[in-house]
């Protein structure tokens, strides 16, 4: 049967502007790292995109290695856009990136115009796209010039290959000269992806979050839920099917201390007064400052993003709810 998006998509995401530009992002975009590529199912992650898209979400986030194996997730998505997705291509907003090891020898890593471009190339031909939306720069490379590694985003943007240009994992003061150099190229810097949630709060103590603002410069952060530790799912012990089980994953056992599940639970007593799980309001505290524009979400089941989707039932909190919160994450 082929795909048809719901009619009634737009009805309940909130847009937020990103920036000072003429873009606006939904509150909920999807990220791809983990769950589509070759050695997960084909046919969830098909289910997860167009649930996704049913709800509003318009904006899907990849990078060159997002799999395993690198490059799949992207093959993967091309492979939906193509059978599902096409007609639609105008409502979205997909951004790849360049910037971790990708293929052997000494022009497959970093931040080199060369290995840029010839990054944003393969990735355009593994989704079947003539551009993308958005083209990061997935961090920083202290081997390679920043003028270089911005030259090389601004001439995407000339050539038609990105409209917009990002990075994603810059402190504030290379967030300020990257800014600076491409304004200086005529490519305004559109977004910034930094890691961010309740547990990780390094772009309030960096000033990266008062530099986003300064210089209008939008923003979308990953990991909101610290890796599914700001779950109900480790309240207790640890589930034999969690990402922390796993021996290779991101999510180590040794991060969930006795500290920091004293903290999930009294976190979690506050999202129940207020309605949610805890991982609805992880998500609703960071959707709280303007400039955020927009929360990173992942997910390896429909009723996972469903979940998430329910945060925006409940944005607002209190002074009290919110001096509560601090207490508890100092």
């Amino acid at each position: 049967m082929n795909y048809q998006a719901q009619e009634n998509r737009y009805d309940t995401m909130l847009y937020r502007r990103c920036g000072k530009s003429g873009i606006k992002l939904p509150a909920l975009s999807l990220g791809l790292w983990h769950n589509f590529g070759s050695v997960d199912v084909f046919e969830n992650g098909r289910k997860i995109l167009r649930y996704a898209f049913d709800h509003g979400i318009t904006h899907f986030d990849l990078a060159n290695n997002y799999g395993p194996v690198p490059g799949s997730a992207e093959e993967n998505f091309g492979r939906i856009l193509a059978t599902d997705f096409k007609p639609y291509r105008d409502e979205m907003i997909i951004s790849t990136k360049a910037g971790y090891l990708m293929w052997p020898g000494p022009y497959g890593d970093g931040g080199s115009r060369k290995y840029l471009l010839a990054s944003l190339d393969q990735s355009l031909k593994r989704m079947g796209l003539d551009y993308v939306d958005i083209f990061y720069s997935h961090r920083p490379d202290p081997h390679t010039p920043l003028e270089e590694t911005m030259g090389a985003l601004a001439q995407a943007v000339k050539q038609g290959k990105a409209l917009y240009a990002g990075i994603s994992n810059y402190n504030a003061e290379m967030t300020q000269k990257a800014e600076t150099i491409l304004r200086s190229l005529g490519v305004p810097l559109l977004i910034h992806q930094p890691r961010y949630n309740m547990l990780d709060r390094w772009v309030e103590s960096d000033g990266l979050l008062e530099v986003l603002g300064r210089r209008g410069i939008g923003s979308i952060v990953f990991s909101p839920l610290a890796q599914g530790l700001l779950t109900d799912k480790y309240l207790n012990e640890i589930p034999e099917d969690s990402r922390m089980a796993k021996p290779h994953g991101f999510l180590k056992k040794e991060a969930l201390t006795p500290q920091v599940r004293e903290k999930l639970v009294a976190l979690n007593k506050l999202a129940q007064q207020r309605g949610q799980s805890l991982a609805q309001m992880a998500i609703a505290w960071l959707l709280k400052d303007q400039r955020v524009t927009s929360v990173l979400i992942g997910a390896s089941r429909v009723e996972q993003l469903k979940n998430n989707l329910d945060a925006l039932k409940n944005l607002n909190f209190t002074e009290e709810e919110l001096n509560k919160i601090e207490k508890v994450l100092k």
